[in-house]
């Protein structure tokens, strides 16, 4: 059997509406493995929150914080950070209309307002077991891949205008993923595809949500998970059944990969 490269999405695609992984899942995650292809996971998350699922499943490789972090095998081969003046710029800008930023790297994950009511509910939706701590100097100091700004559909249109040399992506009702222009989980997966040595025919994605858009364009063999945005469903090669449904399961089968 020809060995193939997969990568997948966390949250709706490898975890559940509960923040669980299915018990299907997790035995077709198992025979991949035996049969020895190659599992990526690619992630909005930082790589602190989701250790605990790479050690369940035994995944070493992940794109994460929407492709600004990369490791494969254990090795660190891709980092792009914001700079550091830009995020000091809108988060000064933020702090004047009282929208929060959450810093994000490989370590961290911390606050410049402490305690505001949309990173609580933002945050919160996510299920993590961590809060951010709280340094407004943190950019300053640290590496950073990721923002997070707290603010309603109706006020981003203030920060896309200005702050051009960023990228925005909305994942919940209060708060953007903010990211270095061009960065994205699509960028980065070619990176790896690259570094590893697969062809295009031996590459497959699996995803859900806007960030999955364009790594599903990207790769030849794409799954949207049947929770998906519409938006992402309409680029993928197969949509599956929702996630609660055994989505993933029922993806791999369909390709007879398990």
């Amino acid at each position: 059997m020809v060995k193939k490269l997969l990568f997948f999405d966390i949250d709706g695609t490898l975890y559940n509406t509960s923040v669980k992984v299915p018990e299907s899942t997790k035995r077709a995650i198992e025979s991949l493995k035996k049969d020895g292809h190659t599992l990526v996971i690619a992630t909005g998350r930082a790589p602190f929150l989701f250790k605990d699922l790479r050690e369940e499943l035994g995944i070493e490789s992940f794109i994460a914080l929407n492709g600004q972090y990369a490791v494969v095998d254990g090795e660190v081969i891709y980092k792009n950070p914001i700079p550091s003046d830009l995020l000091e710029e809108i988060s000064k800008d933020a702090k004047k209309h009282n929208h929060p930023v959450v810093y994000l790297n490989d370590t961290h994950m911390v606050s410049n307002i402490k305690g505001h009511s949309r990173i609580n509910e933002g945050l919160g939706s996510l299920k993590f077991d961590q809060s951010p701590g709280h340094n407004e100097n943190f950019h300053l100091e640290n590496e950073v891949y990721q923002g997070l700004l707290f603010c309603t559909e109706d006020e981003e249109d203030y920060y896309k205008e200005r702050y051009s040399e960023l990228d925005f992506l909305r994942w919940h009702r209060v708060s953007l993923d903010v990211m270095p222009k061009g960065g994205s989980k699509a960028e980065t997966v070619k990176k790896v595809i690259e570094k590893l040595g697969f062809n295009e025919d031996d590459v497959y994605a699996f995803g859900d949500g806007p960030n999955d858009y364009d790594m599903l364009k990207l790769v030849k063999h794409s799954v949207a998970m049947g929770n998906g945005v519409d938006e992402t469903k309409s680029v993928a090669e197969y949509v599956t059944s929702h996630v609660d449904d055994d989505g993933l399961y029922h993806a791999l089968k369909h390709y007879k990969l398990i």
